[in-house]
C-alpha cells in the first residue's frame, strides 16, 4: 500500500492538472484505510495488554502475596487501586474503540486529520497514565515495606548504634535504581509498541496536510 501511495503522489506531482481529482481521492482513501488499520492495531494491543496483566495477576497472586500486602497494611488500598485501574483502562479501551469507529466512518480530509490528532492524544494520555500508576504503586510499596517489613526493621536496629546513615543511603540507592530501571523498561515498551504506531499516524497526518488545500 505504501509503494502504491508513493507512485500516486509522484504522478500527481508530475502532472497535477491531469491527476488532481482522481489522485487526491485515491490518496485520501489509502491514507484513510491505513489510519483505520493503525487505530485498530492500537485497540487490539491495548486489549491484549489488559489480558496479559490480568493473566499475570491471576497466576502470581497467591496466599503469600496476600499475606505480604496484609503485613504492609496495604491490602485494602491495593484492592481499591486495582478496581480503579481496571475501570480507567476500560475507559481508555472504549475511547480507542470510539476513535477507531470515528476514523473508519470519516468522509472528509479535515475530519480525518482531527480524528488522527485526537487518537494520538488519547494514546499519549494512556501511556502517561500507565507510567504514573506504576510510579504510585511502587512508592506505596516502598514506603510500606520500609515501615512494616520486619527484616528491614531488624537491620535498622542492628545499625542504629553504628552507621544508620549508610543503611539509608544503600536502601535509597537500591530503590532508586530499581525504580529507574523498571520504569525505563515500561517506557521502552510503550515507546516501541505505541510509539511506532503513533509515528505512522503522524506521517498520515502530514500527508493529509499536503493534499488539504
Amino acid at each position: 500500500m505504501t509503494e502504491e501511495l508513493d507512485l500516486l503522489k509522484k504522478a500527481w506531482r508530475n502532472d497535477p492538472h491531469a491527476y488532481e481529482q482522481v489522485t487526491e481521492n485515491q490518496i485520501y482513501k489509502m491514507i484513510h484505510k491505513r489510519s483505520s488499520s493503525i487505530v485498530k492495531w492500537i485497540l487490539m494491543i491495548s486489549i491484549a495488554e489488559l489480558i496479559l496483566w490480568a493473566c499475570i495477576s491471576l497466576f502470581t497472586v497467591d496466599e503469600d502475596y496476600l499475606k505480604t500486602l496484609e503485613m504492609y497494611h496495604i491490602d485494602s488500598l491495593f484492592k481499591v487501586l486495582t478496581v480503579v485501574n481496571y475501570i480507567i483502562v476500560f475507559i481508555f479501551i472504549y475511547k480507542f474503540y470510539k476513535n477507531f469507529k470515528t476514523i473508519s466512518s470519516t468522509d472528509t480530509i479535515k475530519k480525518l486529520m482531527r480524528s488522527i490528532i485526537r487518537t494520538r492524544k488519547t494514546v499519549q494520555y494512556y501511556i502517561w497514565y500507565n507510567l504514573a500508576m506504576f510510579a504510585v504503586i511502587f512508592i506505596i510499596v516502598v514506603i510500606s515495606q520500609i515501615i512494616y517489613d520486619p527484616n528491614i526493621n531488624s537491620v535498622l536496629e542492628n545499625t542504629k548504634d553504628s552507621n544508620p546513615q549508610a543503611f539509608w543511603i544503600v536502601i535509597g540507592l537500591t530503590y532508586f535504581v530499581l525504580f529507574t530501571v523498571t520504569l525505563g523498561l515500561f517506557w521502552l515498551f510503550y515507546r516501541l509498541i505505541y510509539g511506532f504506531l503513533m509515528r505512522r499516524l503522524l506521517k498520515n497526518y502530514e500527508e493529509l496536510k499536503k493534499i488539504d488545500f
